[in-house]
């Protein structure tokens, strides 16, 4: 049975908040309706322009975590973390690992684990087995607490993932999550005993109640396409124009709205005049969470032709694609890792294969001539993201691997006292619109 008690939870983020990270946001209010006390840092200083309005219903404090401008600087949070008995030791114990880190690394490993003793947490969990786990980690140990990370996409399969680092992280935490069968397989066939001990299968979750299922028989007069995400290699939005661009040379007329900014914006929007799509495919910017959802309930179909990179960035499992399903607008998308692990042609939504235009452009004739056949299709994918992917059933599952790892602090290192938690910081203006 799990303990009543609450849980003191330090989540250690590279960038908080981050507009494309609706998943961490999601996550963090499930577990506090669950009971759990958070307590955020944010290694980086946020960068975005805009930030989604759930932002404000989350409770936990947000302490940014600095880094030095000075070597001076860097040795004074060296010297304060030494005025901790307990930090004290385990900087002893691990110096050598930490004059093997980068610098900035280092520093906030020890302002971290600093104030997780000040706040009196229980356990450090990470998103991302990259910079943010590198610190969660080494923080971990000077603190004495046990920690664990959540396992996506880049931090997996980008060409830079060094192998030993990586396993390194998964040995040393308490647990390891990673959010699809697809990733659990590919871990544990790749790093063997670490990733089979202590890797768990816990998926992204959604806020269900915020995604009515809206079930649509028929489309308009000239079917609207929806495609959400950063404008990025990986998310196949070039695949989606020319499938667009094949269509009507068939004589069949459609829409596409890509939601979304990045480095690709310019290269888009240039395939998209060099097709003559100026009045058929629209690049719309980023949008809300709460725009994005107005958009699905507008939207006829909703397209995700991801591809793998050429440095082998791939997605996991977007957000944005749970929230179609669940929100009963037929889904199309690219069968890269995990995606076929919710899309399912025939059964859930149309899986085709990555890069292959003429597929993409074949399945999106078939959505618009399918007619009563979408509606079969759609309620079995809310279904699915109900049984799968409620964010209460996701909280629960990490609470549970949490509890696990308590264990009683030893007599002969003192524990801070607890400060009691502070009202939710604003790390950025929240648009109310």
């Amino acid at each position: 049975m799990l303990s009543e008690q609450p849980r003191r939870i330090g989540y250690v983020l590279k960038m908080y908040p981050r507009f494309s990270e609706t998943f961490i946001v999601s996550e963090i209010l499930a577990r506090e309706a669950a009971g759990e006390q958070i307590v955020i840092f944010s290694l980086r200083p946020p960068t975005d322009a805009r930030f989604h309005p759930e932002l404000a219903r989350v409770q936990a404090p947000v302490i940014p975590i600095g880094r030095s401008s000075s070597p001076r600087r860097l040795w004074e949070t060296w010297r304060e973390g030494m005025t901790d008995p307990q930090i004290a030791s385990g900087l002893s114990e691990s110096l050598q690992e930490m004059v093997a880190v980068e610098a900035d690394e280092a520093e906030q490993a020890i302002t971290v684990a600093r104030l997780a003793r000040e706040h009196g947490l229980t356990h450090l969990h990470a998103h991302f087995a990259s910079m943010a786990t590198t610190v969660a980690r080494l923080a971990g140990r000077l603190a004495d607490l046990p920690y664990s990370f959540t396992a996506h996409a880049k931090d997996i399969f980008h060409r830079d993932v060094e192998d030993a680092d990586l396993a390194r992280k998964l040995r040393d935490a308490h647990h390891a999550v990673t959010i699809s069968r697809y990733n659990l397989d590919h871990l544990r066939e790749r790093f063997g005993d670490a990733a089979v001990e202590r890797l768990h299968l816990v998926r992204n979750g959604l806020e269900l109640e915020r995604f009515e299922y809206l079930p649509r028989p028929e489309m308009h007069p000239v079917p609207r396409i929806l495609a959400v995400g950063r404008l990025v290699e990986k998310k196949g939005f070039a695949h989606l124009i020319d499938a667009i661009a094949a269509l009507r040379e068939e004589g069949v007329h459609a829409s596409a709205e890509i939601v979304g900014d990045g480095p690709l914006h310019e290269e888009l929007a240039e395939r998209i005049r060099e097709r003559g799509l100026e009045g058929s495919v629209q690049l719309t910017g980023p949008r809300t969470q709460e725009e994005v959802r107005a958009l699905l309930q507008e939207a006829d179909l909703f397209a995700a032709p991801f591809v793998i990179a050429e440095d082998g960035n791939a997605d996991g499992l977007p957000t944005v694609l749970l929230e179609a399903m669940a929100s009963g607008i037929p889904c199309i998308a690219a069968d890269v890792t995990a995606v076929g692990e919710v899309v399912r042609t025939g059964r859930t939504g149309w899986l085709i294969p990555s890069g292959d235009t003429a597929a993409l452009a074949a399945a999106l004739r078939e959505v618009i001539a399918a007619g009563p056949e979408r509606r079969r299709l759609t309620d079995a994918a809310r279904a699915l993201i109900e049984a799968e992917y409620a964010s209460d059933g996701q909280a629960a599952r990490l609470r549970a691997l949490v509890e696990a790892s308590e264990h009683p602090v030893a007599a002969d290192r003192p524990v801070a006292p607890a400060r009691p938690l502070a009202p939710a910081l604003a790390a950025a203006p929240v648009p109310r619109s």
